[in-house]
């Protein structure tokens, strides 16, 4: 099995940063899609960036392109997301997630992954 965990998660003003890591165990990966979801007090879970692990491309929803970049680290077994130019909208819980079955193309699809983090909380305010 996988294990999942974030953290980076804080307090930040409005245009600052923050950078999310998510430590995968239990095996490596190799066929593997990872993303960063997100989910704000009573609105559903979305995602906010999705890479292919093996080649390294990502995938960003259309709310953080430009400002969202996710990386990986295929020695460390690790994930990052990091988030400039943040917005109060951004406030939510960040969750890392892992899709074993992934095809090329990782799916943004909630139900789609088999593997959730703990999820850590970015709060965006002035």
């Amino acid at each position: 099995q996988v294990q999942l965990v974030e953290s980076g998660g804080g307090l930040v003003q409005p245009g600052g940063s923050l950078r999310l890591s998510c430590a995968a165990s239990g095996r490596a990966f190799g066929s593997y899609a990872m993303g960063w979801f997100r989910q704000a007090p009573g609105k559903g879970r979305e995602y906010v960036a999705l890479i292919n692990w093996t080649s390294g491309r990502a995938y960003y929803a259309d709310s953080v392109k430009g400002r969202f970049t996710i990386s990986r680290d295929v020695a460390k077994f690790t994930v990052t997301l990091q988030m400039n130019s943040l917005k109060v909208e951004d406030t939510a819980v960040y969750y890392c997630a892992a899709d074993d079955n992934s095809g090329s193309i990782p799916s943004g699809r909630v139900s789609d992954y088999d593997y959730w983090g703990q999820g850590t909380q970015v709060t965006v305010s002035s």
